[in-house]
């Protein structure tokens, strides 16, 4: 992931994601989605242009791509029914012939999928996680965690809520009540037709399974990272996984605000001093592979006995996080330029 390539003096970096390659040559970067991260860019002295993808025309941007120091990728899990395995396998071949490339997909399975949260269990963040490979295996251990409350069970890829779950047993039937986080209304099902339903998780990955936190409906807090910096916040009230008709209707959208938003203060020392370092370790990324920007998700757990609240997190975004706070960009930029700075 760190092979060297011979710079020009002012750096190229392509901004990728996935698009009509016929807009890639024309495309304006004032008018794109991430106009504000080209700006930033910019004002570091590094040339960026915008790039789209798509498998019909993968070659033509592998081409591009080995003509330029390096490459931001904005590229969800799964979108329109296509995944990243061509994706990823592209970037693979241009970091190895010396494109720095973020996030590279090596990084994006150790920390960008759902098993992090089993992997990093044991850490300040962590919680009474557990990893099903087989679905016999969560036909085995499911029902005992459900007997001490409800839990959340999560497919290790995807995004926008697919494949999250909140699930709990019925005190006087053999079924189980389950929420589909996309959806509003929850059912009754036996465990044989839930396992059905996840039967496809299990075809290449892994089931995670959390315990539900009871003040999930006090909103999210999503922290975005760039590099091992935090670059800024956003929090809001949710509707997934929410049962209370009540609580639904305060969900609203998601508010951003800077590094320096006092509520989150100690969360973000928590996340530059301690966990991502010890994140790093645990799964064995360098601090340099950090990707440009990432975000990690944070439910409140139960408050301290000083009053304080604890964080448990929920998920780590690092495939295509968009939007961010208006501040991030020139984070995102400053990580950018470290970053090739090494490389010269």
């Amino acid at each position: 992931m760190d092979t060297e390539q011979n710079p020009s003096t002012r750096s190229s970096i392509a901004i990728l994601s996935r698009g009509n390659p016929l807009a890639s040559g024309n495309a304006d970067p004032r008018n794109s989605r991430f106009a504000d991260v080209f700006e930033a860019l910019a004002a570091l002295g590094i040339d960026a242009h915008p790039l789209n993808y798509d498998e019909s025309f993968a070659e033509q941007v592998r081409e591009q791509l080995l003509a330029v120091n390096g490459v931001l990728v904005w590229v969800n899990p799964i979108q329109d029914g296509r995944n990243r395995a061509g994706l990823d396998a592209l970037l693979r071949d241009v970091a190895a012939h010396g494109v720095w490339v973020s996030a590279h997909p090596d990084v994006i399975l150790k920390m960008g999928t759902k098993e992090v949260l089993y992997r990093t269990r044991s850490m300040g963040w962590g919680s009474d996680t557990a990893l099903y490979r087989t679905a016999e295996a969560m036909r085995t251990e499911l029902p005992t965690r459900l007997a001490a409350g409800p839990r959340v069970i999560k497919r290790n890829r995807g995004n926008g809520g697919q494949g999250v779950w909140k699930v709990e047993g019925l005190p006087t039937s053999s079924m189980i009540r389950v929420l589909d986080a996309t959806k509003e209304t929850p059912e009754e099902l036996s465990l044989d037709d839930f396992l059905r339903r996840c039967a496809e998780y299990f075809e290449n990955g892994s089931v995670i399974d959390q315990p539900f936190q009871p003040r999930l409906s006090e909103g999210v807090v999503r922290c975005y990272m760039a590099g091992d910096r935090c670059a800024g916040f956003g929090h809001h009230k949710v509707k997934a996984l929410v049962d209370s008709p009540a609580a639904r209707a305060e969900a609203g959208p998601r508010l951003y605000t800077s590094n320096a938003d006092p509520r989150f203060q100690r969360l973000r020392r928590l996340m530059e001093d301690e966990w991502t370092p010890q994140m790093t370790v645990l799964l064995e990324i360098p601090r340099r592979d950090l990707p440009a920007i990432w975000d990690a998700d944070f439910m409140l757990g139960p408050v301290q006995a000083d009053g304080s609240d604890s964080y448990v997190l929920g998920e780590i975004n690092v495939s295509s996080v968009h939007p961010y706070p208006s501040e991030a960009p020139a984070e995102i930029a400053q990580r950018v330029a470290e970053r090739l700075q090494r490389k010269r």
